[in-house]
């Protein structure tokens, strides 16, 4: 068979969840509930942030580009999971599965980066804050916004090529909901050296760094806090920082979670139900985070459904 027969699979089968048939129709409600609940508590919140504009500060900023961000991360694998689960249909063309590899790589580094942006944001806000507005310039934060597009796109963009130049014959199945690049690696024939130095890389600029920043970041606003003792301060403090540092962990937690404990070869279940956590729940739980615990946000949100009340 010539190596243009073996490199390129019309398809790929997904074989999903690891459910039973018969709570196909339960998980399926649930998971269009899940998704319906993301897109729209996004939704509200970048509707909310664009009309009150005491919300229009850097903090926001980076709020409503991860809101976005939530959105369309989650709507890369979510719906062609809940197509495949009503018409028990678990083909996804190579094309689409290539596309859908893209796409989730580069949301991923995207919203490592500016979760990074918000850390470093809450850090001069709270260390140096007689600084704030200088520092925190409006062009600063276009340009933070800007770069975190571009090395997530160059890095996704440069997996994606790897991954394309790799062979796929035999055997098409992919224990997964969506075209992990993990998964698609174990299924490939092809030397996969590369592809794995490559993951370990850009791993390390894309998700070690972030964290590791957004770690000294919060250690100095731990030290800033300390030295000035206060009820006052400290309250201020978790009030401003306590949404975002919810949603670092939430985020973190669950790729350290499936990349610092991989599961064995033999069992892929784990990583699948980690998967819904990071692609599904995560998405659809920040919203409730940044809404319940933000002062301001809950404020705004008052006075937008006031106002329509009224007029």
């Amino acid at each position: 068979m010539g190596r243009e027969n073996q490199s390129h699979l019309s398809e790929f089968l997904l074989l999903g969840l690891p459910i039973r048939p018969e709570q196909q129709g339960v998980f399926f409600a649930l998971f269009l509930g899940m998704y319906l609940t993301t897109v729209l508590g996004n939704l509200l919140i970048l509707l909310v942030i664009r009309l009150d504009p005491h919300l229009h500060t850097p903090m926001y900023f980076f709020l409503s580009h991860l809101a976005f961000t939530d959105i369309t991360f989650s709507s890369v694998t979510t719906p062609k999971m809940l197509m495949n689960m009503q018409t028990q249909s678990q083909s996804i063309s190579y094309a689409g599965c290539i596309s859908q590899v893209y796409f989730f790589l580069m949301l991923g580094c995207l919203n490592s980066f500016l979760l990074t942006s918000m850390a470093y944001d809450r850090y001069v806000a709270i260390c140096h804050p007689l600084h704030y507005i200088t520092i925190m310039s409006q062009s600063l934060c276009f340009l933070l916004v800007i770069v975190s597009w571009i090395l997530s796109s160059v890095s996704a963009i440069l997996h994606t090529l790897l991954l394309a130049r790799l062979s796929f014959c035999g055997d098409n199945l992919l224990p997964h909901f969506f075209c992990d690049l993990d998964t698609l690696l174990k299924l490939s024939t092809s030397d996969t050296t590369v592809n794995e130095l490559f993951i370990l890389t850009v791993g390390v600029v894309v998700i070690t760094l972030p964290f590791a920043c957004i770690l000294v970041s919060y250690g100095c606003i731990g030290a800033t806090i300390l030295r000035v003792p206060s009820t006052k301060g400290l309250y201020k403090a978790l009030s401003t920082c306590g949404s975002h540092l919810s949603v670092v962990v939430l985020y973190y937690g669950t790729i350290i979670g499936l990349y610092f404990f991989p599961s064995s070869n033999y069992s892929n279940d784990k990583d699948v139900i980690v998967a819904i956590l990071y692609t599904l729940i995560t998405p659809m739980l920040n919203p409730f985070i940044y809404s319940l615990r933000n002062k301001d946000m809950k404020g705004a949100l008052g006075n937008i459904l006031s106002r329509g009340t009224f007029s």
